[in-house]
């Protein structure tokens, strides 16, 4: 049995939503198909995002209605930026999509999300299987200036804190840096993770993991996300620290990488060159938002 919860800022409108999480990062997701733009303000997200005031979660998602898809996913961070994917969040978003009745074809549906549509696949073990597409390894495509705009960025010198690193970036719809490292211990996340965020080599910000090699099919990885800092699973970043791996003959092109929330399975398919993440989700609970109307603060 599902418990419910209720949180209250004013005794205004309301709103059904479900608290799902995949290997620890968590969301809100909330039915939006009635209306074409997010039921919520980006305030309003933050918000319900909040572990002492709110529900508490990595972002809000909104599933809403898509001409050429089954749905469509929005997602505001927990700071209310807006990502344009989310692995762990699309996993989730398919679960959800099926307790609204939402039937997808053979096992799979179609979403349109900020990077694309993609091809998620439900399993009958209960694991959700992302075509996350292509990667993107082109410095003006991620983006960034650690390279000339046509250039991948494998393995560049860059220095942070006072301390060298050799980063390695990747964009799977949003932008990755990725950086090999021989103890994670040693990684002082809520310290360095804002620095690399905020870098100016970054334009648009950027997500931070730092990795350990167990073996060429074992990665194990710290992770920091624009927008959420510090989370214990992220999708598209699992993807992105396989193929930086790969280009800096670290992995095989099918390995777990081991988040701070668990595993993921994540092959980079060479006929393709799309991604495939596999990994789990489930319903946390279900409540009712009593909030603000939008447009207003929902903060104090």
């Amino acid at each position: 049995m599902m418990r419910s919860a209720v949180i209250t800022w004013a005794p205004m409108s309301t709103l059904a939503f479900a608290k799902y999480e995949g290997l620890g990062n968590d969301f809100v997701l909330i039915d939006n198909r009635h209306t074409p733009e997010p039921v919520l303000s980006a305030a309003q997200a933050v918000a319900v995002c909040d572990r002492h005031r709110g529900v508490g979660a990595d972002g809000v998602i909104f599933l809403l209605e898509a001409r050429d898809a089954d749905f469509q996913m929005r997602i505001f961070n927990s700071d209310g930026s807006e990502a344009q994917m989310c692995g762990n969040g699309i996993r989730c978003l398919a679960h959800y999509a099926r307790t609204l009745g939402i039937e997808p074809t053979a096992d799979r549906y179609r979403v349109q999300t900020g990077a694309g549509v993609l091809d998620i696949d439900l399993l009958p073990d209960g694991q959700v299987r992302v075509d996350m597409g292509a990667p993107a390894l082109l410095a003006g495509e991620i983006p960034t200036t650690l390279a000339p705009a046509d250039q991948k960025v494998i393995a560049a010198p860059l220095n942070v804190a006072g301390s060298d690193w050799s980063v390695t970036c990747v964009s799977m719809g949003n932008p990755h840096a990725v950086i090999f490292v021989p103890d994670l211990e040693a990684i002082d996340l809520e310290r360095i993770g804002p620095l690399f965020e905020h870098e100016r080599h970054f334009p648009e910000r950027i997500n931070t993991h730092f990795v350990r090699v167990l073996s060429p099919t074992h990665l194990q990885v710290k992770v920091w996300e624009r927008g959420a800092g510090a989370t214990l699973a992220c999708g598209t970043g699992a993807c992105a620290v396989l193929v930086a791996a790969v280009l800096n003959h670290l992995a095989q092109e099918e390995a777990t990488v081991e988040l701070p929330g668990g595993p993921l399975q994540i092959r980079w398919d060479s006929e393709s060159n799309h991604l495939l993440m596999t990994g789990p989700a489930r319903t946390v609970f279900e409540g009712t938002l009593q909030l603000p109307p939008l447009g207003s603060s929902s903060t104090r």
